[in-house]
């Protein structure tokens, strides 16, 4: 992987000087949101993880070229790719992009891989794929994923479009531990709590930081989840999305959309639906979903 490698220089360099990096996806720039908002978002993101003292690293394959940091440029190159064929990259298709010289942007199982790779331990999302409603054998390889890579996956939960009870029984049959970060719930994205438990909550950076050294000194090759409810100002009512979601759930089976057409196409149909509320829930915490990362690996490189 080293070969197709392109780390930015102020990434490797903080990498080098063992200083704080959080990694960052990019199919939230080609998938998640229309341009401009998915690179003025992508870089509010960037900055929040600055604000909580680390260094972003978001990663994005271009022309066959894996970069872990992208310049202004590539991230308006990316932001103007958004609707088009743009290959969206798990494990299956990281090699698929590298080879036909394509570009791809990174789901979160795909930045697992990558971030791994680069030496990076904590990657900020929003929410994680999951199992989908009704089709119980659709299964994100964000799960998978989780299960085999070292990682630790700072985000709101899993996406509430999904089948959230179904989703945490594979987590835990993967032997993902699933943190919550000053919540009792696993959050449910656009709403700060699903009624699900977590395995343990945590209310500081320092805490989270001890459970992912203790982690990485035991060997293990799975990764953690740690879970962040929205802001509270910007979460939604559970009740009104909750309607929405089984709208466009309903919407999308009758139109027959389904595989890893089914996640944007949702979240964009949600957002017709809520009449923007859930953008702007979806925004907000990805930016405190980036900070409280930075958080935790500034205190993760205390401790190191």
């Amino acid at each position: 992987m080293h070969n197709y490698l392109v780390i930015q220089p102020v990434v490797a360099t903080a990498l080098a000087e063992n200083k704080p990096v959080v990694a960052l996806e990019s199919t939230v720039i080609t998938h998640g949101l229309p341009y401009p908002d998915n690179v003025e978002t992508a870089v509010k993101m960037q900055t929040a993880v600055r604000e909580g003292g680390a260094m972003p690293a978001t990663i994005a394959i271009i022309k066959g070229q894996v970069h872990v940091g992208l310049t202004d440029d590539q991230l308006e190159y990316l932001g103007r790719l958004a609707g088009t064929a743009v290959r969206k990259c798990s494990r299956r298709d990281i090699p698929l992009a590298i080879g036909n010289e394509e570009d791809g942007a990174t789901t979160v199982a795909g930045t697992m891989i990558l971030a791994h790779q680069a030496g990076i331990r904590l990657f900020a999302t929003g929410g994680i794929g999951g199992v989908h409603r009704g089709h119980p054998f659709d299964i994100s390889a964000d799960l998978l994923e989780l299960g085999r890579t070292p990682v630790t996956v700072v985000s709101s939960g899993a996406k509430s479009i999904l089948d959230l009870p179904a989703t945490r029984e594979v987590l835990e049959t993967n032997g993902v531990p699933i943190i919550g970060y000053g919540t009792d719930e696993l959050p449910a994205f656009f709403a700060r709590s699903s009624g699900l438990p977590v395995d343990i909550r945590l209310d500081t950076p320092e805490a989270v930081a001890r459970i992912v050294q203790a982690h990485q000194q035991t060997g293990l090759q799975n990764g953690l989840l740690v879970t962040v409810p929205v802001p509270e100002a910007d979460a939604c009512d559970p009740q009104m999305v909750e309607v929405a979601i089984s709208r466009a759930t309903q919407e999308a089976d009758e139109q027959g959309i389904h595989g890893p057409a089914a996640t944007p196409w949702l979240l964009r149909r949600v957002v017709e639906l809520t009449n923007g509320r859930s953008l702007q829930a979806n925004v907000a915490l990805l930016r405190n979903n980036g900070y409280t990362a930075a958080t935790i690996a500034q205190a993760l490189t205390g401790l190191s």
